[in-house]
């Protein structure tokens, strides 16, 4: 797939080849859902807990004997009709984690990145720098590149600058390319690719 290289300012400066085998590849809708919902279960904690009756204090004794009070029989404060007493069918710690194939994960990347690319969302630039960190700065290059919509930005190795100067812009997000994951992009409009961070995705998403 042949696209045009942009600079920062938005202007076309050269032409280079998008790998087919990851930007034009078989676009499988079931198959990005299934990884982003893989996604958002392993983002749960999972750590919501509330206590049953046998974990409450008290209730070490009978309240009242059974028979001749006139009242209801109990066997112990800690029931779950008493106030103060144990919860039931209430959440206890668990693990939301699913699993899923190295090789259907990496598919799943590959369909989102061509959805991308068939729907011409993917800029290419030849590189992005910043000498400081100015999110003034980077938002007027985001104006250049994409106007008004949300982007997405991979960077090839991490940079301070260019992450610290879009950790304020509520409209854009810097990611890895060897961390990139589906649910950040089908999350933006736009994705952002140095030319240094489609060789990192080549490196692992080729064939």
């Amino acid at each position: 797939m042949k696209v045009d290289v942009l600079n920062q300012h938005g202007k076309k400066v050269n032409t280079t080849d998008l790998p087919s085998e990851i930007f034009e590849a078989p676009i499988k809708p079931d198959l990005m859902h299934q990884a982003f919902i893989r996604q958002l279960a392993n983002a749960r904690l999972g750590t919501r807990s509330t206590k049953g009756r046998s974990e409450v204090a008290g209730g070490g004794r009978k309240p009242w004997r059974q028979k001749g009070t006139g009242r209801a029989r109990h066997g112990s404060r800690r029931s779950p009709i008493w106030v103060g007493g144990g919860k039931v069918h209430t959440p206890k710690p668990r693990d939301f984690s699913l699993q899923m194939p190295k090789k259907m994960r990496r598919a799943a990347l590959r369909s989102a990145l061509s959805a991308k690319a068939s729907q011409s969302e993917i800029l290419v630039l030849d590189e992005l720098i910043m000498k400081e960190t100015k999110t003034k700065e980077m938002a007027r290059t985001l104006q250049n590149l994409v106007g008004d919509s949300s982007a997405l930005i991979i960077l090839a190795v991490p940079d301070e600058h260019v992450e610290k100067s879009i950790r304020n812009l509520p409209n854009a997000k810097t990611v890895n390319a060897l961390y990139l994951n589906v649910r950040d992009l089908l999350s933006y409009d736009r994705l952002i690719l140095p030319l240094g961070a489609v060789d990192v995705i080549d490196s692992y998403l080729g064939r």
